[in-house]
């Protein structure tokens, strides 16, 4: 595969350091086997062949997006994502631990790329887990191949958090559904080949009245609304539905389960949303050793400073602890078991902990710290997302709660 996808430019500031080990010492926790930790091995060697010294240029972060997908499916990552043999996947179910690792090794590389791996799953999750015999056959390889991009279309302008708020509709029609209605905040809007939607079906108020749909992007009625720029770029769009129709076939799992469909989507990649944080988080303290190492002030390293060290210990027990939550989530999923609680401890400690270590990060690089285009830089935009999507820290603390 090509090193550099053409809408990826090399830039000095980005050189990739060496990750911190060559073997990560978590990877000898109880929580993988070895299909696990040659699984990081590999990936690890392919991202530093293929995403060494990238950085996306913002005004092409469309067809960056795009152009990672195909090459994540083309280097067979994207099978991690998809349930299934017969439809693409590596396995039968998904494996937990194995998205997790996947998606905290191509944070620590490039964080594009753990978008546009993380929407393949989210995306199409809910068709791995409900999904007709017809619905996985005609969508799922395509995903795990990378010649088509998924998109999950859950949030709306007045119900992001509070999901049975939701006003987007669909009625029966004969054969058909009508939608109507607005999506936002949708991840992948405008460059996605097809959308799970969820909206009111009306057979019980509240999330009991909610169904899900997998929205072909081609459908008359479907438009692009807006275009949303964030601090970090990502694909992102507001939809608007003006008398959509679908083939009634395209109803994903059954008429007023939708919630149960986004939720136990939700429950799967949510715990992918701390393993991303640990590689962001992991690529900050990578950076700030090897920056403290060469960087002097007074006749010293920084690193001989003794307020610099408490820092580093700072950073390196918050990731560790971060992790270990994490780890123990995927693990109890892999095992059978509902993780809702353990979910939301890693993705709310996880999050909140990089956010800490990217900030100490900075802090230590000083003035470099913000500059435009540099790593650390890069990461702070990052991280600040993670903290809200797929469920907001405070969303988290009333799960637990």
């Amino acid at each position: 595969w090509p090193s550099k996808p053409p809408c990826l430019k090399g830039t000095d500031v980005n050189a990739v350091h060496a990750p911190s080990a060559a073997w990560p010492r978590e990877l000898d926790w109880p929580f993988f086997d070895d299909t696990h930790r040659h699984l990081k091995r590999d990936l690890r060697q392919w991202a530093l062949q293929h995403m060494a010294h990238t950085h996306t240029d913002e005004s092409e972060v469309d067809a960056a997006c795009q152009q990672l997908v195909h090459t994540l499916g083309q280097g067979g990552w994207l099978r991690h994502a998809i349930a299934g043999h017969a439809h693409g996947g590596l396995h039968d179910t998904i494996d937990t631990r194995s998205i997790c690792l996947l998606r905290e090794e191509l944070a620590w590389h490039h964080g594009l790329a753990d978008f546009a791996f993380a929407m393949q799953g989210l995306g199409s999750g809910a068709i791995s887990l409900f999904g007709t015999p017809e619905q996985k056959q005609a969508y799922l390889p395509r995903v795990a191949q990378g010649s088509a991009i998924a998109a999950f279309a859950l949030s709306e302008p007045e119900a992001g958090s509070d999901v049975a708020a939701m006003q987007c509709s669909a009625k029966l029609d004969g054969d058909h559904y009508v939608i109507d209605g607005e999506k936002t905040w949708i991840s992948n809007g405008g460059i996605a080949d097809f959308y799970v939607l969820f909206a009111r079906t009306h057979e019980a108020p509240g999330a009991k009245g909610i169904s899900a749909f997998i929205v072909d992007a081609a459908t008359p009625g479907l438009e692009i609304a807006e275009r949303i720029e964030v601090i970090a770029p990502h694909p992102l769009a507001r939809l608007r539905f003006k008398h959509a129709r679908i083939p009634a076939s395209q109803l994903l799992g059954e008429r007023g389960s939708g919630f149960k469909v986004a939720m136990a989507t939700l429950d799967v990649f949510r715990t992918s949303v701390a393993a991303a944080a640990l590689g962001f988080a992991r690529r900050a303290l990578d950076e700030s050793i090897h920056w403290v190492k060469q960087r002097h002030m007074f006749g010293h390293a920084l690193a001989d400073f003794q307020i610099t060290q408490t820092k580093l210990a700072d950073m390196a027990t918050l990731l560790d602890a971060a992790c270990l939550l994490t780890y123990r989530a995927a693990w109890l999923r892999d095992q059978g078991h509902r993780i809702t609680q353990e979910a939301a401890m890693a993705k709310m400690t996880a999050t909140e902990n990089a956010q800490r270590i990217i900030d100490m990060a900075v802090q230590l690089h000083g003035g470099l710290g913000v500059k435009k285009g540099t790593m650390v830089e890069s990461l702070y935009r990052e991280i600040r997302a993670l903290r809200i999507y797929e469920g907001a820290t405070e969303v988290q603390q009333l799960i637990i709660g």
